[in-house]
């Protein structure tokens, strides 16, 4: 593929590949079998819906990454990533949804002939996209080889964003601003939950100014009145109703990159209970916000959070943040770091993070999150929607 046509340029690539060798090293990995299709795709380019069969990216420490996947997909991988011709390896249809054959055993075949038959091979054993019976095929046709667990190796390289990955995000932060905008503008009591659905994503697929919109990695979530207490739950063809809270949590996308916000509205005038909410978050996020400082740890922006909700009698009991950045269905946030006390990671310039301060009680919930990211100064809010209780009278 041409570099031209590359969303990263190839010394960027190198540079990733540079890192995820020196880390398996670390690792006394030999092999690396990539099956998350983000690390695929921050490795060598590759963006393809493709991911509901075997596929993945084998790097090694002397040969160019290997694209592995369905013949229909090759040309995908043409389309999109880096790599070479004879480093694309793929499978024929009559291993897809087969009872006697399967595709892992095949990949098993090609590191066998490629001579790493008898090395140390990682495996990322909870990615999503690596079921059990693909582990099962690799791991038979290759008895001689040792299989270790490489779990989120390739994620914690991710962490610290390169210029242009910031450059996408902030146009991500872009079109969820005008999502949030749309919802706005249509939100009233008798309009469908799904007819709100449809205007914000209408709205995130066109984008903004020179920022198209890329498909999420997560479906919006919404949740009104008594709802709100399920942080997950979607939409229905409920009529949106007076006098309830309806919180948002949607992303705006740009090139496989996100920029999430979660936001509560309130149709009518706010209970008691909501403005508390409201009251007590707030000042949390502020408080974290403080401690969201190159230098300093995951854990003490937890701390803040929930040292501040203490002392209006609120506690959360989930983690209250999480890297974003390139994201695949069925989740955004990168499985690295969290902000949750013990979590010592520290915070260095260019890190992304959602900072997911939302609170779900037994028949109630507020969402007012934000995306943020850490430089060498004060923290940078990659979006910039009111962050507040958004009233609709």
């Amino acid at each position: 593929m041409s570099e031209e046509k590359l969303r990263f340029d190839l010394s960027e690539y190198q540079a990733r590949l540079d890192k995820a060798r020196k880390s398996m090293d670390h690792a006394g990995l030999d092999l690396l079998v990539v099956t998350d299709p983000a690390n695929m795709g921050w490795l060598t380019g590759y963006d393809g819906c493709s991911y509901y069969v075997p596929q993945c990216v084998v790097v090694s420490k002397d040969k160019d990454p290997m694209w592995f996947g369905r013949r229909m997909d090759a040309n995908g991988c043409r389309r999109t990533a880096y790599i070479g011709e004879d480093r694309i390896k793929w499978y024929g249809d009559e291993y897809v949804q087969s009872n006697t054959l399967h595709a892992m055993s095949l990949l098993g075949q090609i590191i066998q002939d490629e001579g790493y038959g008898s090395c140390t091979i990682g495996v990322e054993k909870d990615s999503w996209c690596l079921s059990v019976s693909s582990f099962e095929h690799l791991s038979a046709s290759l008895p001689n080889a040792t299989f270790k667990n490489a779990d989120r190796l390739i994620n914690w390289q991710r962490l610290v964003k390169s210029p242009r990955e910031i450059e996408y995000m902030r146009g991500a932060g872009k079109i969820v601003k005008a999502m949030y905008d749309r919802i706005g503008q249509v939100l009233r009591p008798g309009v469908k939950q799904s007819d709100v659905i449809a205007e914000l994503s209408y709205v995130g697929t066109r984008g903004i100014d020179s920022w198209w919109g890329d498909y999420p990695a997560c479906v919006p979530n919404l949740g009104a009145g008594a709802d709100a207490s399920a942080p997950h739950l979607t939409w229905t063809d409920r009529p949106i109703r007076a006098d309830e809270s309806i919180f948002f949590e949607l992303a705006g996308v740009h090139k496989r990159y996100h920029c999430p916000l979660s936001r509560t509205y309130y149709l009518g005038k706010p209970s008691q209970q909501i403005l508390d909410a409201e009251k007590a978050v707030l000042e949390g996020v502020e408080a974290g916000l403080e401690k969201a400082v190159a230098g300093n740890r995951c854990e003490d922006i937890a701390i803040a959070y929930s040292g501040t909700l203490a002392r209006y009698g609120f506690e959360k009991t989930s983690r209250s943040g999480y890297p974003i950045g390139m994201g695949y269905p069925p989740a955004w946030g990168e499985n690295s770091a969290s902000f949750r006390a013990g979590d010592k990671t520290e915070l260095q310039p260019g890190m992304t993070f959602h900072f997911m301060s939302g609170l779900w009680y037994g028949d109630w919930g507020i969402e007012i999150t934000e995306s943020i990211l850490i430089t060498d100064g004060d923290v940078e809010f990659l979006s910039s929607v009111p962050r507040r209780l958004l009233v609709i009278d």
